[in-house]
């Protein structure tokens, strides 16, 4: 089974937003949030990209 990286980032994204205080628990867990958001959007990008097949649409004239 593969993770869903882009999912797990939308959710630390949402969290991080739910942590709006300026209190110092807040900023931690900003800052803890940042470091793994960091970390998924990275392992995110080295996944290899799938293929994907081309599709040609014919081009004809419109009337």
């Amino acid at each position: 089974m593969t993770s869903n990286f882009s999912a797990a980032r939308v959710h630390l994204d949402r969290a991080y937003d739910y942590l709006c205080g300026n209190d110092p628990m807040s900023r931690r867990g900003r800052e803890a949030l940042d470091l793994l958001i960091e970390a998924v959007a990275v392992e995110e990008f080295k996944q290899p990209r799938q293929n994907a097949e081309v599709l040609r649409f014919p081009i004809g004239r419109r009337f």
